[in-house]
Formats: structure tokens, sequence, C-alpha cells
């Protein structure tokens, strides 16, 4: 089978907040199959913060990306061809891809799609990576216990979302901070959030915070960095933990932000700040996804998916995660199942 394909190359390294002139559409013909290698067609992209980081020429936990090469990340598709006994035609699959219309793979890091947990596009959400990082991060790493406070930033992400969720089910109170009333709406209407703090208005962030938390911080679940978590460290009680999954509020600047200066609370509440990337508990997710299935079939645990329609706004719908327009996960819709 010969095919045509697009796919998106990183152009050049952002400066601050990327724009639509990083990224460049290219065409190309895909390679005949070898032995062991399947053609699998776009369905879904995902788009994540984390990806920010990789389009910088630095160092970090995964090799950044290279100018003029394709853009690469977590997607849904279906195999149109197959020369490798594990996938079949007409599989719905996911794993990582490029940012194109078609990939091909040998089937490394690649898995089929369980239908039976939910629909597909859950795999690049609740039931995959961010359902993941959420499960550990929090259990492993905030430990949670009935009646503490657990506090999430970036609480209307997949990530933040499935976090608060979670802390309910163990019989926490929650509060999410978010960048709108909306936002916190649904997390304390649709999501069973306790409380919820917009970073944008309160004239007080640390205010707003003790207000919203007035036995203090038991667990807080940093997505954010920066204002946010200052204000945050001032409310914590003692022996509370901090499982530093991202700080998207840092990932556009120029230069490094300056401090930590307040680190002194940590010292003074004896907390515990562990950053992790989910990768980490790898051998674990066999443990992880029977529970946040059964979670989302009782509906225990929502979802909201953020879907932006067409291959040629993949990277539109990349920066809208740094205009705040996600609510859930943020995906891009390349084309249906056939």
């Amino acid at each position: 089978m010969t095919v045509k394909n697009q796919e998106y190359v990183l152009a050049s390294r952002p400066k601050g907040t990327p724009t639509a002139e990083n990224f460049r559409l290219v065409e190309s013909e895909l390679p005949k199959l070898k032995d062991g290698q399947f053609l699998v067609r776009t369905l879904y992209v995902s788009v994540d913060p984390y990806m920010r980081g990789r389009m910088n020429d630095a160092k970090s936990y995964v090799p950044p990306f290279q100018l003029d090469e394709p853009i690469a990340g977590g997607a849904v598709g279906q195999v149109l061809e197959s020369h490798n006994a594990s996938f079949q035609v007409g599989d719905i699959v996911s794993g990582t891809f490029h940012w194109a219309l078609y990939s091909v793979s040998d089937g490394r890091g690649v898995h089929k799609v369980n239908p039976a947990l939910g629909p597909m596009t859950t795999s690049l959400g609740v039931l995959g990576m961010p359902g993941l990082t959420a499960y550990f991060g929090l259990l492993d790493i905030g430990n949670p216990k009935a009646g503490e406070t657990v506090v999430v930033s970036g609480a209307a992400g997949a990530v933040g979302m499935t976090v608060g969720q979670i802390a309910k089910i163990y019989g926490c109170r929650v509060v999410g901070i978010a960048g709108s009333d909306e936002k916190l709406r649904i997390l304390t209407e649709e999501m069973g959030f306790d409380a919820g703090v917009n970073y944008k208005t309160a004239p007080s962030l640390y205010k707003a915070i003790r207000e919203a938390c007035p036995d203090g911080v038991d667990v807080y679940f940093d997505n954010v960095g920066g204002d946010v978590t200052d204000a945050v460290l001032a409310n914590l009680n003692d022996n509370a933990r901090i499982p530093l999954c991202g700080q998207i509020s840092l990932y556009n600047l120029d230069k490094m932000d300056v401090g930590p200066r307040n680190l002194s609370y940590v010292l003074i509440h004896r907390a515990l700040i562990k950053g992790f990337i989910v990768s980490d508990y790898a051998r674990q997710f066999s443990e992880a996804f029977p529970k946040l299935g059964e979670w989302v079939k009782s509906g225990q645990l929502k979802y909201r998916e953020t879907v932006v329609e067409g291959f040629e706004n993949i990277p539109n719908a990349f920066l809208g995660l740094f205009r705040g327009e996600n609510i859930g996960k943020q995906l891009a819709k390349v084309a249906d199942a056939k």
C-alpha cells in the first residue's frame, strides 16, 4: 500500500510561549512495511503540557524534539495494513505516534484499546497517561487519608480533575485551583470538588486558599508552580505531602524563575516534596487500569474532553493549553474509525 503522508515538524524552538510559526507541515511518502511492522491511520492526537519542555534544546527526563524532525506524542489510531501477527487490520491502538496522518510502528509501546473500558479517547485521558499520573502521584506520594484536605492546582486539566475525584473517593476534602469561574463550577457541581479558587481573580491567593482550606493543606498536588504554589505552601499543615507533577506556569519563561525562596514553610511543617514522572511507575500500570476503569464505570470518576476538529488544527490544540482553553483532556480529532 503506497500512502502519501503529512506530518508536523518542529520548525524552530519557541522563545517564550509557542506560536504557530514554530511548526511546519511537510509531505512525505511512507516506506514499504517490513516484517513486524504495521501502518496506523491517526484518529486522535493528544497534546500535553510536557511537550513544551521537549521543544527546548535542554536536558530533561526525555530527549528534546529535534529541529525539522517530526513531533511525537500520544495518539489513537486504526491499523490499515499489518505485517505483525499481534496487530490486525481494523484494530484500534494507542501509543506514541507522530503528529501525522499515518505512522509506521513495530508494536513497541503500542497497545490495543479495549472498548469495554470506555470510548477510545479515554485511552489518552482518564484511562491513559493523565489518569495514571493522577493515580500514582496522589496515592503513592500524596498518601491521602480520609478527612484530610487535598488541594489541586491546574484542577480543570485532565490530571487535576482526576486527582481531585480520586481524593474524594478516599474520603478527603478537595479544593481545586483553576483560572475561570466556569471551570470551578464544573469542578464543584460535576466533579464533586468541595471548593474552588480562581487564581486569576482572587485579590490574595494566600487568603483565598486559607478561606477555602480552614483546616490547612495536607496534600498539595502541584501541576502549576509559580505564584499559585507559593500561596499554597504558606497554608501547609505539619507533615504535608506535595506530589510535584508539573510547572506549567513556568514552561514559557525565557529564563529560569527566581527561587524558590519559601522552602522555610516546607522545613517548618516537615513537609515532603517529591517530583515524579508517570513512567517511574510503568511496572505498576496493570494495578491501576482495573481500578480506574471500575471508577469510571461506576460514575465515581468522571471526565471531560476538549476536542479540536481537524488534522490542520493540531498545533492550535497544543497552543490552546497555554491559553487555558481546555477543560479536561485536550485532543485533536484527525479522522473517524472505519
